[in-house]
């Protein structure tokens, strides 16, 4: 078995391109192609088709490569297991989160207590984050809703209420329920499509009889804020979000008809090899859940361990 070789060969199939994986790799492409003749005389066929300076992986490249990426995937988990027993690694943690107003105190508080641990923070949408999870491409996420993946292990941590929030001017300020479908005509502000909460109310609404009119959606939750504030829209915020910024967005209304409860989980890969610090983390996230539901009385039910 050659490393490099495969290292070549994965490099190749990526880019589709000789001359440009030959310059990522800082070699000759005379070398390269030599050395990617090599591999496939070593194999027994080859494992390209070449459309003159394209070239694509063949049926028997598609094989092999998802073959050499699980090697690769085993070497760095076997790299980190022993730099976790070495204590060499201080620890590098990727997390993909959806719930971003709670993350800075959840980092902050762990960080006071494991201040050589690093993060890697991403955003991206619920399909996006499975398959980074699946990939080993991140260690643990914290999202709404259920990790249904069978290469995925998730713990619920809290599950709480979601409430409809008006700005100031609106002609629902002052009520304290609201039954959903009385909401079919009203301007909606919400995340782009492929986030969890966007989904789960689109359905919502979709039951109740009608489909939102979202006016401005965004990438980043915290822009909705202003937007409320500048009587723009309304939105659907989930209990714990809005304690957090109650003083912002004060006029908040219980959704009746159906109500509307959503579970935060944490989720991570049961193929790949979660760090000591990653570990550490889940545990300490869990706890935390725990303590935010007693602190800001969530009417849902926290789970812990």
């Amino acid at each position: 078995m050659d490393l490099l070789q495969m290292k070549y060969f994965m490099t190749v199939a990526r880019l589709e391109h000789m001359t440009k994986a030959a310059e990522v790799l800082n070699i000759s492409q005379p070398s390269l192609s030599i050395m990617i003749a090599r591999l496939e005389e070593r194999v027994g066929v080859p494992l390209f088709d070449r459309h003159g300076r394209k070239i694509r992986l063949n049926q028997f490249g598609k094989v092999y490569a998802e073959h050499v990426e699980q090697i690769f995937q085993v070497l760095e988990q076997g790299e980190s297991i022993v730099r976790d027993m070495a204590g060499l690694n201080k620890g590098c943690i990727s997390l993909a989160v959806s719930i971003t107003n709670v993350i800075p105190e959840l980092l902050g508080k762990f960080l006071r207590q494991y201040p050589d641990v690093q993060f890697r923070q991403v955003f991206e949408p619920t399909p996006v984050v499975k398959k980074m999870l699946e990939n080993g491409e991140i260690d643990l996420c914290i999202a709404s809703g259920e990790f249904d993946s069978p290469n995925l292990e998730w713990q619920p941590l809290i599950t709480e209420e979601i409430y409809l929030v008006v700005p100031e001017n609106h002609h629902l300020v002052g009520q304290e329920t609201v039954p959903l479908a009385l909401l079919k005509d009203e301007h909606f502000l919400n995340v782009r499509q492929g986030f969890w909460l966007r989904s789960f109310m689109d359905e919502q609404c979709l039951q109740a009889g009608f489909t939102p009119k979202v006016i401005f959606e965004v990438d980043e939750p915290d822009a909705i804020v202003s937007l409320i504030r500048q009587g723009i829209g309304l939105c659907f915020i989930p209990q714990t979000s809005w304690e957090m910024r109650s003083h912002l967005i004060p006029n908040k209304i219980k959704i009746t008809n159906p109500e509307c409860l959503i579970t935060r989980s944490i989720a991570w890969s049961r193929k790949h090899y979660l760090s000591q610090a990653a570990q550490r983390f889940r545990e300490f996230a869990i706890d935390y859940f725990n303590e935010l539901q007693q602190q800001h009385n969530i009417s849902g039910r926290s789970i812990g361990r």
